[in-house]
């Protein structure tokens, strides 16, 4: 789906500038950043930045809000809306409880993101999330908080797994957010005990258009987590399929440091034939994943040095999973993926004599990994 509208953006003489999604808000890598560096090259270039947009909760205020009030008769009880820039919240806040001063303003942050009061809320374990278009990791200037009676965390299992369900059952073409907003919702209405009568907006504020090949497909809602297998497949004859990825018998993987140069590690990766190293630190945490083919092209294409440390050129997404996952998931999972990191959590007290967990790598599994085990135990069954 992202191919499709790039292609259709170059087709309209568009230039595609791509940015890291890692990259922290505030970071010439940016989106925000790259933005600001074109605007300053390119004569006569503006951003329209709704970020900072007073025209953005204005035209909640004076559209969207009358638009709401005018449908509901004027009488509101509670309104829901998830946040992302914050325009529409703010502006509809501030017009709704001018008219409605007794409604209730709900929001809706994902968890991992630190737009939600008070800021105890947002103290998560939680450092990325899924969902898109709404949370972000600093409080945009059109987001005035000071109208929104309490907010809400969404997770991203249940705001996709909401989604689909209104998808299918009301036939509301909406995105994950929308998903977020909704799940909030009944649970807001459950808390505030709202009666028959009553009368809750719901804000749903995407379509499903830019997410066709995402929260819809079974096949990437089960390599995160979110789709039981045994939700969307019919149970599979093949012997190995219930199996979980202990049966494979992995050996602990090489590792390397940050710090150790993409040259180095080209090397011990040649010597030991393997074609991907997880990069730790220190401490063991997985920090991200380096491929031979992302620093060979790297390489090839001067963006980075073979003396630079590894850490430049690894990837910081990539798929995981726990050692009860099955071998039919994790097989649904290599169809797309050449290699998936196996982990296993761990309790370990720290150097402050406080107990965390902490995940280890048990092993890497490739497609390789899981057709020799099942031909090497066919001729057993």
């Amino acid at each position: 789906m992202v191919n499709n509208i790039v292609d259709v953006l170059r087709a309209l003489g568009a230039e595609i500038v791509r940015t890291p999604t890692s990259a922290s808000f505030d970071s010439p890598e940016s989106y925000l950043g790259v933005a600001k560096r074109l605007m300053e090259e390119i004569p006569n270039s503006h951003i329209l930045n709704q970020f900072k947009n007073a025209s953005n909760p204005i035209a909640h205020f004076d559209g969207t809000a009358e638009e709401i009030l005018d449908g509901c008769d004027g009488k509101i009880d509670m309104l829901v809306a998830s946040a992302g820039t914050g325009g529409t919240i703010a502006g509809l806040s501030r017009k709704i409880k001018m008219k409605c001063p007794s409604c209730k303003i709900v929001g809706v942050d994902p968890c991992g993101s630190i737009l939600a009061v008070p800021d105890s809320m947002n103290k998560s374990d939680v450092t990325s999330y899924e969902v898109e278009g709404i949370g972000f990791d600093f409080i945009s200037t059109v987001l005035t908080r000071d109208l929104i009676d309490k907010w809400y965390k969404s997770v991203d299992r249940e705001s996709f797994l909401m989604s689909r369900r209104m998808i299918r059952e009301e036939g509301l073409l909406c995105g994950g957010s929308s998903g977020s907003a909704m799940y909030c919702a009944i649970q807001a209405a459950k808390d505030a005990g709202l009666k028959k009568g009553q009368r809750m907006v719901v804000i749903l504020p995407d379509s499903i258009r830019n997410y066709m090949s995402k929260f819809l497909s079974d096949d990437w809602m089960s390599q995160r987590g979110f789709l039981e297998l045994e939700q969307q497949l019919e149970p599979a004859k093949e012997w190995w399929w219930q199996l979980n990825v202990g049966a494979l018998k992995l050996l602990a993987p090489l590792t390397v440091m940050p710090s150790v140069s993409i040259q180095e590690t080209l090397d011990l990766l040649n010597k030991e034939s393997f074609d991907q190293v997880p990069v730790v630190d220190e401490r063991g945490q997985v920090l991200g994943m380096a491929t031979v083919g992302n620093m060979m092209a790297q390489i090839v294409k001067n963006k980075v040095k073979q003396s630079d440390p590894v850490s430049k050129v690894m990837y910081k997404q990539f798929k995981q999973v726990h050692m009860d996952t099955s071998l039919g998931q994790l097989s649904r999972m290599l169809d797309t993926d050449h290699f998936v990191l196996i982990v296993h959590n761990q309790r370990q007290y720290g150097f402050d004599v406080k107990l965390e967990n902490k995940q280890m790598i048990f092993g890497i599994a490739t497609r390789i990994d899981l057709l020799n085990f099942i031909t090497s135990h066919d001729t057993d069954q």
